[in-house]
């Protein structure tokens, strides 16, 4: 889930960069720093959106640049195990496809998409059921599970993010519409028969008797 939260801490605005407006050069700072990277606690940082309090500058013996402590305002995903997420997928292999979470991808394994067995049309870079026919390819919006998540804060690309699309209510959007629409038909069949024979009672019931 993605979440905006407020935090401090102290930064250091190098000395090539005292001339200019202090806050655009904190968030500048802030933003190279810590966008991308991960916090176990806080989470995977998406973006920092804007300063929000400067303190004190400090100035350290030897060291030519200024310390700030900052009050500041980020954007962070937090993941959790079997949580629901979206994400768009970047790219499709023969054993499965990257999904997007923004800041960090997760991985999508050919035995994850369905029940059914998977080829992979290369040409297309589409990963294709067998049955149904239904497929994933770049650029779809996918809803998803977690289940595997391995974070690691000192090399965030070497994060493993498991996902699953086998439970209902998970796939691609196009998927999810079919399963809709295939819902709606179920219940348009189930309402007929009941709306038929409501219709032959009120019939029987305004009938005229026979004469004698």
């Amino acid at each position: 889930m993605y979440y905006k939260v407020r935090l401090d801490d102290k930064v250091r605005v190098p000395p090539i960069r005292l001339g200019e407006n202090l806050e655009k050069v904190l968030l500048d700072v802030l933003q190279e720093h810590l966008e991308g990277s991960i916090d176990k606690e806080i989470g995977i940082f998406i973006c920092v959106t804007r300063v929000l309090e400067v303190g004190e500058g400090e100035i350290v013996p030897g060291d030519g640049g200024v310390y700030y402590y900052v009050k500041f305002e980020a954007l962070v995903l937090r993941l959790a195990l079997q949580e629901v997420i979206e994400g768009v997928v970047v790219e499709t292999t023969s054993f499965g496809a990257f999904i997007s979470l923004g800041p960090i991808d997760a991985m999508l394994h050919v035995s994850q998409i369905s029940d059914e067995y998977i080829n992979f049309d290369e040409k297309n870079a589409r990963l294709i059921c067998q049955e149904s026919k239904r497929f994933i390819g770049v650029g779809d919006a996918v809803r998803a599970r977690v289940v595997t998540l391995s974070l690691n804060e000192r090399e965030p690309r070497d994060s493993k993010i498991g996902l699953t699309m086998r439970q209902a209510g998970l796939g691609t959007a196009l998927w999810l519409e079919e399963d809709m629409n295939q819902e709606k038909e179920k219940g348009k069949d189930k309402e007929q028969p009941a709306e038929k024979k409501e219709r032959t009672v009120k019939e029987r019931a305004v009938r005229k008797p026979r004469a004698k």
